[in-house]
């Protein structure tokens, strides 16, 4: 089963808890309001079903809810899932306004959270199987050629897809090309060309990804060879240039044309954007309003000011100042008010006045002072194609302001490959998660740290000792 077959079931088992979870609604509003009857009418109920069938199979298939979008994590997961139930909902509600009886609150409130309680069953019942079987090793086997940064991210970004099925064997590489978590003390052993074959062949290697994909005549017998093996043999495209640009593959009579289109967000998209912050972010920012000022009254009581403002660098390189209280970064031990208001990220609430006067948004990659954007390379330059945010897809991955400007370039690029509003509320959900997680994490470390390991499928701390003991001799020593 592969990646795809993987996703048709997981539809399959959706579609088909659809019709329980609209019984099980049904039951559980006779047992809210006693004067409904407990079972459904068969007019009503296909009535209700079969635009249910529809919907999902058409959210499913448009933005990917199979739970290991980006990489598995539980809070995603969950965030994704209730976005498209409530779209669901709504979207059904107005079909049967003018079709059906009308669903009630109290019947789509229901229906509602027995779908997302069995959508989440489906895919942590899945992720628990796919678990057992990374531990017995019924994978793929895949060996890397190459070993600069291009092919530790490829192993790490395998490892974060437990549902491709397949497992990082080592990395083949050049005897000066080693280095970062890779190295190992009986590492490497040069190996000739004829015989890395052998070599991958006595460690069960099923696929050989060439991250460096030279012309080289080498390189070419190499590939050949493993086809002959029966190894599978897929590339990196080179020069690999992790830009804002969508593939699109090509075929021209047998020639294959990889074209790299520009990401641009449309005018309606901007628009659309910017309508989602003006009214989340009033919203949210008078429901915050009373912490703030609480906050405030006893930051200036403490330390004699309460807000101060930051220069940051936003959209196109715009400078602009940022609003937050008056609280140091990473405070000290000894400053635990600071401290829960570093930690709950309480103290970046006034920053909902930058996302009302337009120069942040909700989500987005987070605005960094002139200092950093100064070193930007041209790949973190990237960052500054889009209104900074208050969250996004390094926060709730754990990156903060004392993460390096690269780490959070590789979700942030990730994020703005393909914007939607659907992503942004997700993200927003997944922030509170986030910082619900980080709360109790400080309150109890002891009976949280299993509860949040759990659901997110990290990256492994040490690879070395599964780094093929091998090198293709004639590698150069670059990606």
């Amino acid at each position: 089963m592969k990646q795809r077959s993987l996703h048709t079931w997981i539809l399959a088992s959706d579609l088909a808890w659809l019709p329980l979870a609209l019984v099980l609604a049904g039951a559980l509003r006779h047992i809210l309001q006693p004067a409904y009857p407990s079972r459904w009418p068969l007019p009503d109920f296909v009535a209700y079903l079969v635009p249910s069938w529809l919907l999902w199979t058409l959210l499913s298939q448009r933005i990917r809810l199979d739970g290991f979008r980006n990489g598995w994590r539980l809070a995603a997961a969950v965030s994704h899932l209730l976005v498209a139930a409530m779209l669901l909902i709504g979207a059904l509600a107005a079909i049967t306004y003018f079709s059906a009886p009308h669903l009630s609150s109290y019947l789509g409130a229901c229906f509602g959270l027995m779908l997302l309680l069995g959508f989440i069953a489906i895919r942590w019942s899945v992720f628990i199987w796919l678990q057992r079987r990374h531990r017995n090793g019924h994978l793929d086997r895949v060996a890397i050629l190459g070993s600069g940064p291009v092919a530790q991210r490829l192993a790490l970004k395998l490892h974060r897809h437990p549902e491709l099925f397949c497992t990082v064997a080592g990395l083949v590489c050049a005897e000066t090309d080693v280095s970062g978590p890779f190295s190992g003390p009986d590492f490497p052993i040069s190996v000739p060309t004829m015989e890395v074959t052998a070599l991958l062949r006595s460690q069960q290697v099923t696929e050989l990804a060439l991250v460096h994909a030279s012309n080289s005549p080498e390189v070419h017998n190499l590939a050949a060879r493993c086809r002959e093996e029966g190894i599978r043999v897929s590339y990196v495209p080179q020069p690999y240039e992790p830009y804002l640009s969508r593939p699109n593959l090509l075929d021209l009579d047998g020639l294959f044309l990889l074209r790299l289109e520009a990401v641009t967000p449309s005018t309606f998209a901007r628009i659309a954007k910017r309508c989602l912050d003006l009214l989340l972010g009033s919203l949210l920012s008078g429901v915050t309003l009373p912490i703030v000022l609480i906050c405030s009254i006893a930051l200036r009581s403490s330390t004699g000011r309460a807000f101060r403002w930051e220069s940051r660098v936003g959209w196109h390189g715009k400078e602009f100042s940022m609003l937050r209280l008056n609280v140091a970064r990473d405070p000290e031990q000894d400053q635990p008010f600071q401290r829960m208001l570093w930690q709950l990220s309480i103290s970046e609430l006034p920053q909902f006045w930058n996302v009302l006067r337009g120069e942040m948004s909700l989500v987005g990659p987070r605005p960094e002072g002139p200092e950093r954007a100064r070193r930007y390379s041209p790949r973190q330059q990237q960052r500054l194609s889009a209104k900074p945010g208050m969250t996004g897809l390094a926060q709730v991955h754990g990156l903060r302001e004392q993460h390096s400007s690269e780490e959070k370039t590789e979700f942030d690029l990730q994020y703005l490959m393909s914007p939607s509003l659907f992503s942004d509320v997700s993200l927003l959900i997944e922030t509170v998660w986030t910082l619900a997680m980080r709360l109790a994490r400080s309150l109890s470390p002891a009976i949280f740290h299993n509860l949040v390991d759990s659901g997110h499928y990290s990256s492994p701390r040490h690879l070395s000792a599964e780094v093929l003991q091998g090198a293709h001799r004639a590698q150069s020593g670059t990606d």
